[in-house]
């Protein structure tokens, strides 16, 4: 079970916030994001040790989890499931847009193959946790099986074990496997009831015949899986993949140790709605980092009532949207814990009327 958040410090939270030199909410967003990540970071905390020990964000630790797609497998996508090895490669070498923001920013990397068509080469230090080559066709029958489920669970789990016992309190999961926003397309229309319509988008940037072969593809397969999908665990089973199935358990684990998750965009907030209905108390641990170009995300914050930090037209997956995150949050923890109260800058109290 994940620990429901303690709240105990709301109210001080809240107060130092608002005793800043500034109006009250003046900084926006960046204001209710200090206020939750505070919060987090404070669990077991007294207000002495709040104010003593001002805890910081350790070690931002980056996860990318790989996996191919039986589905890619009907021309979803604009690239063959091949691209998704090819893709893993780059990052273990550095070459891709994730490696060179994570170099920018600050972010310890690590790249996961959780079942792709052609394992990695053992030199490019890549985690093996394999469930198989490629997932099942979706639409055919489930994409994983019941033991590829659970393994998949726990392994997400492990995944993050190593960053917890090194301190990381933060946590970013981006992913890679052609054909996965069809994936998550489906994932959400069995948990929202929305159409394939109004889920499916371009992806990586496919044609109005590939969009309409997807949405034909998901209704098939919601139709198949109709009378399983009021479980989240068999709607992961039957539509997710590999790669999805283990940020769904990194992300309980990450929540169960009380530490931050920062979201990425389309498919990792898949995994984090699947991961919201197996235990709901996770969410509270999660920051949106960013709403991206793909069709259906915003559907999807609305339908988990979250808002996200950034909207740049994203749609790139990787976890670039999550990694462009974390100097927001940097900066919620340096103005909570550095900014001066009206008090200690003598400066008069500014107090806004109607």
């Amino acid at each position: 079970m994940i620990p429901q958040l303690n709240r105990q410090h709301d109210a001080h939270i809240q107060h130092t916030i608002d005793m800043k030199t500034k109006p009250q909410g003046a900084l926006g967003k960046l204001e209710t994001l200090a206020h939750q990540l505070v919060t987090i970071l404070s669990q077991g905390m007294e207000h002495s040790q709040l104010e003593s020990e001002r805890p910081d964000i350790v070690r931002p630790q980056m996860l990318i989890f790989a996996g191919d797609h039986g589905i890619a497998g009907e021309g979803v996508s604009i690239a063959p499931s091949e691209v998704t090895a090819q893709m893993v490669a780059n990052f273990a070498t550095g070459g891709a847009a994730i490696n060179v923001l994570c170099a920018q920013l600050g972010w310890q990397l690590s790249v996961i193959d959780c079942g792709i068509l052609t394992p990695p080469a053992p030199e490019l230090n890549v985690v093996s946790q394999r469930l198989g080559n490629i997932t099942r066709p979706l639409h055919l029958e489930p994409a994983l099986n019941e033991a590829q489920l659970e393994q998949g669970l726990a392994l997400g789990q492990e995944a993050v074990k190593p960053a917890l016992a090194s301190g990381t309190n933060l946590f970013a999961l981006g992913e890679m496997g052609i054909g996965n926003t069809t994936a998550a397309a489906a994932i959400f229309s069995a948990l929202s009831g929305l159409t394939s319509a109004e889920t499916v988008g371009r992806g990586t940037g496919v044609s109005d015949e590939v969009v309409e072969k997807k949405q034909q593809l998901i209704e098939q397969a919601l139709r198949l899986h109709r009378d399983a999908l009021h479980d989240p665990r068999e709607v992961l089973r039957r539509l997710g993949g590999f790669e999805i199935c283990q940020m769904v358990g990194a992300m309980l684990e990450i929540a169960r140790a009380q530490k931050i998750v920062l979201v990425d965009g389309f498919i990792a907030t898949a995994a984090a709605m699947l991961a919201y209905r197996i235990d709901p108390a996770c969410k509270d641990y999660m920051v949106f980092a960013h709403c991206s170009g793909e069709q259906g995300h915003q559907a999807m914050l609305s339908w988990l009532n979250v808002e996200p930090l950034l909207n740049l037209k994203m749609r790139l997956g990787e976890g670039t949207g999550a990694a462009l995150a974390l100097p927001l949050c940097q900066s919620a923890l340096a103005f909570y814990y550095q900014m001066a109260s009206f008090e200690a800058a003598a400066v008069t109290q500014v107090v806004e009327t109607s």
